[in-house]
């Protein structure tokens, strides 16, 4: 078995860092507001919270569609590549 980290391995700790900075940020944005309830005054959230949009779901037309799961199998089919020539080099 190789030694080193593996590109599966890097992507998703790459993937767990992002949420965990995701998670951290939401957690401040709390503490900010609670400290701002604490102290008497009105809290000021980040842009980003204000304007977040929640349970408004994206229309795509057929031609992006096509695109996004012609990408995909094309990322897939290089996936599928490399893990045959890693299986023939061991």
């Amino acid at each position: 078995m190789p030694r080193g980290r593996n590109i599966q391995d890097v992507n998703t700790l790459q993937m767990a860092l992002v949420g965990y900075q995701i998670e951290r940020q939401k957690i401040e944005d709390k503490i900010r507001e609670i400290q701002g309830q604490l102290k008497g005054g009105t809290t000021v959230l980040p842009e980003a919270a204000v304007t977040k949009r929640t349970g408004v779901k994206r229309v795509l037309s057929p031609a992006a569609r096509r695109r996004i799961a012609l990408a995909q199998k094309r990322r897939w089919a290089e996936h599928r590549k490399r893990a045959a020539q890693a299986a023939k080099h061991e």
